[in-house]
């Protein structure tokens, strides 16, 4: 943080929490001013409930081991309820996009989170993602949700240049396995993200999916 006439005029401690909370994403520093004194003029105990807050999200909350959703128990809540149909797995790129979905309530399948998508000129490769994964969860059913044998892949990526590009790599690696693919369809714009798509887009995506050809 600039050390200006102004910021000196702080005390050390709210210059370093303004510091801080400049650094995330959206907030500049009028707002970080802003959100430092509300801290500030707030009760100390709301003031622990938040840093205790922060502290359990970066020490509890971890991918779950099956399908890498965030969790705070492993496997996951999804993974481990045996009213979701373990033999259809809808995949994802991020956590967001599976929390999208879920909040239509229409897929009673599982996922499976790639934590990103192939984007070779950024430096993102296969390896830099959990396909290697799921090929496993399809391969042998002991790494699977519940150890049930999948059945149906539905490929639930961005419909974008990196979200088709994913796409056709893992068709491709699941070309030879005796599993049927499907993706969304398309009424979610070319271009857009899942994570910003309203419950209706989303859920027509998911009620009109349809089988990958070769």
């Amino acid at each position: 943080m600039a050390g200006s006439s102004a910021d000196r005029a702080y005390p050390e401690p709210v210059r370093r929490l303004i510091g801080e909370l400049e650094r995330l994403p959206g907030i500049g520093k009028r707002s970080a001013e802003r959100m430092a004194f509300h801290v500030l003029k707030g009760q100390a105990d709301e003031a622990r409930q938040l840093a205790q807050a922060v502290i359990d999200v970066k020490e509890k909350v971890r991918y779950c081991g099956i399908c890498y959703n965030l969790t705070d128990v492993d496997p996951c809540p999804i993974c481990s309820d045996e009213r979701r149909n373990a033999a259809q797995i809808l995949i994802v790129e991020q956590p967001r996009d599976l929390i999208s979905l879920e909040q239509t309530g229409l897929f009673k399948g599982v996922y499976h989170v790639l934590l990103g998508r192939l984007d070779p000129l950024h430096g993102v490769e296969p390896d830099d993602l959990t396909i290697a994964d799921l090929l496993e969860r399809i391969d042998d059913a002991s790494k699977n949700c519940r150890t049930v044998p999948v059945r149906e892949v539905i490929l639930g990526l961005n419909p974008d240049l990196e979200g088709d590009s994913t796409g056709l790599f893992l068709m491709e690696a699941m070309r030879s396995r005796s599993i049927t693919v499907t993706r969304l369809a398309r009424g979610i714009p070319a271009g857009s993200s899942l994570e910003f798509a309203s419950r209706a887009v989303l859920a027509d995506a998911i009620e009109g999916r349809q089988e990958m050809a070769d």
